[in-house]
């Protein structure tokens, strides 16, 4: 079969495909972080082509309209809204040979859309955010922004997330971990039990492989303890269960530059009204409020910019990453976990903080991209 051959790639512009959406429960977040991406995004040096993943997992070629992305009267945005078609698949090149992606719709001969200098992944969770795309990547011999795939994995499970930490010093808290086929026993659920009645209350119980607050349940009696496991099973079966603590909640956003990772000024999560504590609705529904910078001491500041930096390497991130911190009320920090590819939503705090350390949103998307270009693809 022939290959349709649409406009060339302007060879003056790097070409940026732009992939968003997903299968995971943070497509909505993801949609309306792509949609703010493409109103900040420098279209005189940038060319843009947006691919959006719907939920079930087809590639979509999707317009170009931000407007239609952004969170409205509490209701997440999703790609079918802007695909232009129900049936189209967008693929990638299956190859370091070629970067060209290519439309196929039934019926119709394959357009090819030119080819791609490098791609933007704001993917939130599984099957995006945890190595997965970036896998797909590397294969394909594509440029893109942020960290690989081991990076990004471990990134995403909690579990080794605070494994890596603790084995390069940085403190992350008490925890113990469900694993799926434990919970599917009795004798597994009652050493499940006792294992987290040992951490003490409250805790949180969290999907051990998800983002943006969802699935997780504070649980102040034992006797709820078991309903809040299966919430979080419903995002993922491997449930984390973390000892609360008490003492305020800071972020730290990192940013790779040409000598090295550097850490922004520091935010601080204040939850409002009867939410107690950061979850889905507080963070993206209710606003709660982000105050920037976080009022701290000069020393307090410099030793979560030291330990944003410290984690940030400890992973082996790249790009980027924003490092959740809690002040202990005995002044202790205590990492919570760290998101590989933050939120860019107008209310997210990663580009906050940038821009309260003079870089501007579209600043940043640009450097971003930039130290893609520059880094190659496999081993490095």
């Amino acid at each position: 079969m022939s290959i349709e051959q649409t406009s060339p790639n302007h060879a003056a512009k790097p070409r940026v495909a732009i992939v968003f959406g997903g299968r995971s429960s943070e497509h909505g977040i993801s949609v309306s972080t792509a949609g703010s991406v493409l109103k900040a995004i420098d279209r005189s040096k940038y060319e843009v082509l947006p691919i959006g993943i719907t939920h079930e997992g087809r590639w979509a070629l999707v317009a170009d309209a931000p407007a239609r992305m952004s969170i409205t009267d509490g209701r997440l945005p999703d790609v079918d809204q802007v695909a232009e078609s129900t049936e189209g698949q967008v693929a990638l090149p299956g190859s370091p040979a070629s970067r060209e992606v290519v439309l196929s719709e039934p019926g119709a001969t394959p357009k090819v859309l030119g080819e791609v200098d490098v791609v933007l992944p704001l993917l939130h969770g599984p099957w995006g955010e945890d190595g997965t795309i970036q896998g797909l990547l590397e294969l394909s011999g594509v440029p893109y922004v942020g960290s690989g795939v081991l990076a990004s994995a471990v990134g995403m499970d909690k579990e080794f997330t605070k494994r890596v930490l603790e084995s390069n010093g940085i403190f992350a808290g008490s925890y113990t971990v469900i694993k799926p086929r434990e919970w599917e026993s009795e004798a597994g659920r009652a050493a499940a039990r006792s294992r987290v009645e040992a951490l003490g209350l409250p805790l949180f119980v969290k999907p051990c492989r998800a983002g943006s607050s969802i699935g997780i349940t504070k649980v102040k009696d034992l006797a709820d303890l078991d309903g809040a496991i299966e919430e979080a099973r419903r995002h993922d079966p491997k449930v984390i269960v973390e000892l609360g603590v008490e003492g305020r909640e800071i972020e730290c956003a990192v940013l790779e530059f040409e000598d090295g990772p550097r850490a922004s000024v520091p935010a601080e999560i204040l939850v409002g009204g009867d939410f107690e504590f950061y979850d889905f609705e507080a963070k993206y529904i209710d606003s709660s409020e982000v105050e920037i910078p976080a009022r701290l001491s000069e020393d307090e500041t410099a030793e979560i910019r030291r330990q944003a930096v410290a984690a940030f390497e400890a992973l082996g991130c790249e790009g980027l990453a924003r490092v959740d911190f809690f002040l202990l009320n005995d002044g202790r920090w205590m990492v919570n976990e760290i998101n590989t590819m933050p939120g860019f939503t107008p209310i997210s705090a990663y580009p906050k903080m940038w821009e309260a350390s003079g870089l501007s949103y579209s600043e940043l998307i640009d450097r971003l991209l930039g130290a893609a270009l520059r880094r190659s693809t496999g081993l490095r």
